[in-house]
Formats: structure tokens, C-alpha cells, sequence
């Protein structure tokens, strides 16, 4: 239970960490579009005055940095790392 509680942090922060990355609001937009979040919601979120923390934690990017795009980065999930050990 601890280490998927971990799992769903370090997500968390992987996604706030990419979002960081971004910076302006233009490339954030762009950015959504390219993961498939249309023109307007794009617009809106990526204006949004919310912090990064809290935009990592909204519907928005669990939806668009799926962890199946997280695997496809090279992010390996702690729970498959620990079963393959074991």
C-alpha cells in the first residue's frame, strides 16, 4: 500500500515536473494540443493561475500524461521494478 501511495506521488511530481518544464504559457498550449486536448481547454489551463502542483493533480494532465506516455519516456513504475526483483 506504501509503495503505491509512492507510486501515485512520483507520478504526481513527474507530472509537475514536465509542466514546470514548459514555462510559458504559449508552449503549455501548444503543448496540450499535441496531447489531444482541444484549442479552447487548452487555452484555459494553459492560463490558469493555479499552481504547477495543483495543475499536476487535475483531471487535465492525468488525462493527457498518461502513464502509459510516462513508460513510452522511460519511466519505469516502481511496483513493476519491485515484482521483478522479487
Amino acid at each position: 500500500a506504501k509503495l503505491k501511495k509512492l507510486e501515485e506521488w512520483l507520478r504526481n511530481r513527474l507530472r509537475y515536473c514536465i509542466w514546470h518544464h514548459w514555462k510559458k504559457p504559449e508552449r503549455k498550449r501548444k503543448n496540450l494540443i499535441r496531447l489531444g486536448v482541444n484549442q479552447n481547454t487548452a487555452y484555459a489551463w494553459s492560463r490558469t493561475r493555479m499552481g504547477g502542483w495543483a495543475v499536476a493533480q487535475s483531471p487535465i494532465l492525468g488525462t493527457t500524461i498518461t502513464i502509459k506516455r510516462l513508460r513510452m519516456r522511460g519511466y519505469v513504475s516502481l511496483i513493476e521494478y519491485y515484482k521483478r526483483d522479487v
